[in-house]
């Protein structure tokens, strides 16, 4: 996953652009109306989805795999952020707890037993009452089911991009027991699920 990332970012730098997705505005209007001050963002990336929340006063902290996508972040953003340096799966890089987590585009990418890590993870760095916003590409995803087929609902189009595909169900199996209460769809450039979670 390193290797495919740092790759990734070498070759094609900025490949989203710097506009921050629809998830990530609908998320910081979120935060906001809920005077969330703090956030931490895995996977980050070069930090495009970091824009709005730092734009509206939120003290943001990421977790990023490739270290030229934290090059990138840093010419674009300075020292507004920390951004720790490794996998998600490696959590927790601080002793810290945030009022909010954003997470983009991430989770679909891992296995089942990662999947399950990450939001325990999560959950283990939310305040009381903190809340953790996912975005996970649905069925309704044009290349669900395309390519070799990894596991149930699980596959890989492209090499090293193996994606689980959620709907509903697997929205509520996996996230239940952290706290979700609210799921949305948004379309990025892949139809998504926004999920909420809240830590009692």
């Amino acid at each position: 996953m390193t290797e495919f990332w740092e790759e990734n970012f070498i070759d094609k730098q900025e490949m989203w652009g710097l506009e921050p997705s629809e998830s990530a505005i609908l998320t910081k209007d979120y935060f906001l109306e809920n005077s969330v001050k703090n956030i931490l963002i895995p996977g980050i990336g070069y930090g495009r989805n970091a824009q709005p929340f730092i734009e509206s006063g939120i003290t943001v902290s990421g977790i990023e795999i490739s270290k030229t996508a934290i090059e990138l972040a840093k010419k674009h953003y300075g020292t507004e952020m920390t951004i720790h340096h490794g996998s998600v799966t490696e959590m927790p890089f601080d002793d810290n707890k945030y009022e909010g987590i954003f997470c983009y585009a991430l989770v679909h990418l891992l296995d089942k037993n990662k999947r399950t890590a990450l939001l325990k993870n999560c959950y283990n760095q939310l305040n009381d009452g903190g809340v953790m916003v996912f975005t996970a590409i649905t069925k309704d995803a044009p290349n669900f089911g395309k390519g070799e087929r990894i596991s149930e609902d699980r596959y890989e189009l492209h090499k090293g991009a193996k994606i689980f595909y959620y709907d509903q169900e697997a929205v509520k199996t996996e996230f239940n027991d952290f706290g979700l209460f609210e799921i949305n769809k948004v379309n990025e450039n892949q139809p998504m699920f926004l999920i909420k979670c809240r830590k009692k």
